[in-house]
């Protein structure tokens, strides 16, 4: 159920890109959409932010947009070669190139806002 904090949080930063843009005076608009990044590593079960995406954003500049979720596939820089790689069964989880392990995750552990998207009325 930890998917609700992350929607709670991405529907915040969107809100908070939102007044920012009001801030500015702008033409009118409305929020079409937000794009949010699942990181493959996160545990975060995409079906469950579109559940819960409606109740978050009630009340909302964000509360007749869709929510697009994207994966965010994990990648490793290996530490004793500089490859960067997908782990996976496929390669015992460790670096392609040179078989070692020794390896950081440089991407597939986060929940990202990408994008809000806005339109014009």
């Amino acid at each position: 159920m930890h998917e609700m904090s992350y929607v709670v949080r991405m529907v915040n930063l969107a809100q908070k890109t939102v007044e920012n843009e009001l801030a500015k005076d702008a033409a009118p608009f409305r929020v079409k959409k937000i794009v949010v990044q699942v990181g493959e590593m996160t545990g975060v079960i995409p079906m469950y932010l579109h559940r819960y995406y409606p109740e978050a954003v009630k009340g909302t500049y964000l509360e007749e947009s869709e929510l697009e979720t994207e994966d965010l596939p994990a990648m490793v820089h290996c530490l004793d070669c500089d490859t960067e790689y997908h782990p996976g069964t496929e390669n015992n989880y460790s670096c392609p190139n040179c078989n070692s392990i020794q390896g950081k995750v440089v991407q597939g552990r986060d929940v990202l806002l990408k994008e809000v998207v806005l339109e014009d009325l």
